[in-house]
């Protein structure tokens, strides 16, 4: 029996930081909704601290989802998990995901932190988290570039104080899927508590590799994928939801693994429904007639030798 590989769509978080891609409460709701009825396991609907709307659009998002987790996303800061706290409180499944930096450069440069203050902080905040929720992700961000020690010690404490979901992040989509497949299986290995909390990736596509680290990932121990619709995303995107679904659907055999996906319908799903979810003049979705999976010229061809 294969085991559960979870999706997790960060669309209406990640994904609104594609340009022209910003969106209305009620279009939160509505893409929601579709992302709900396609089986999406974990929708992150926002990040609570970021504005008024945006913690009103993650509030609306829990309470008219009934059947996937609702998440907000959190920096590793007191007002953050307490405000992510208060938009999912009516969530009938709530997660709250948090997260510090953990590269030397992001220690250094932006969080002016130590790394013991860097732990301490992770601690801190996962505890915090509790107090709305047990279903807590950790993500040490820039884990791509960060010392593997560290991260096996960052992570270990955050599983100790109550993380349930370890999300590696190749935040500005540096890594290849050999090193990053690595990487996933040793702090799989390393990690002494490493089987009280599933282990997840968040790959960007900076140098296109963003499915193929994730893909990596997964042989490598990951059974939480994050995700966006057609791979939207900041810079270059995301992780492609209906790529990874159909390349691990397809290729059980490798894999080992399988999703919740209703597939049969995921092109409708997507196509037709995001055109009723949102003001389609606006540049919210890439060119759905080339775009692998569910573009509408997947077969439609003027000629073809290849259609077996």
């Amino acid at each position: 029996m294969s085991d559960k590989l979870i999706i997790f769509d960060t669309t209406l978080r990640d994904g609104e930081q594609s340009p022209g891609s910003s969106m209305t409460k009620d279009e939160k709701v509505r893409i929601a909704k579709i992302l709900e009825k396609m089986r999406v396991d974990v929708i992150e609907a926002g990040f609570a601290i970021a504005s008024q709307g945006d913690f009103e659009a993650v509030q609306a998002v829990a309470k008219a989802v009934k059947d996937s987790t609702v998440c907000s996303l959190a920096r590793a800061l007191d007002k953050d998990i307490d405000r992510a706290g208060g938009a999912i409180k009516n969530a009938n499944s709530a997660r709250i995901h948090t997260f510090i930096a953990t590269s030397d450069i992001h220690m250094q440069m932006k969080l002016r932190m130590t790394p013991d203050e860097v732990v301490s902080q992770a601690v801190r905040s996962v505890k915090r988290a509790t107090k709305f929720t047990n279903n807590i992700e950790f993500s040490p961000e820039d884990a791509g570039r960060s010392d593997i020690d560290f991260l096996c010690r960052i992570i270990e404490a955050a599983i100790d104080a109550g993380a349930t979901t370890i999300n590696i992040p190749d935040t500005v989509g540096y890594n290849i899927p050999h090193q990053f497949g690595e990487t996933m299986r040793e702090l799989i290995e390393r990690v002494p508590n490493s089987d009280k909390a599933i282990f997840s990736a968040h790959c960007h596509n900076d140098l296109g590799l963003a499915v193929s680290n994730s893909l990596s990932a997964v042989l490598n121990g990951a059974r939480q994928i994050e995700c966006t619709i057609n791979g939207l995303g900041e810079r270059a995107g995301n992780t492609s939801l209906e790529e990874v679904v159909m390349a691990v659907r397809t290729r059980q055999d490798i894999f080992g693994c399988d999703t919740n996906i209703d597939t049969k319908n995921i092109a409708i799903n997507f196509i037709h429904g995001q055109a009723n979810a949102i003001d389609t003049n606006r540049t919210f979705f890439c060119n759905v007639f080339y775009q692998i999976v569910i573009n509408l010229n997947f077969h439609a061809r003027t000629l073809s030798l290849n259609s077996n």
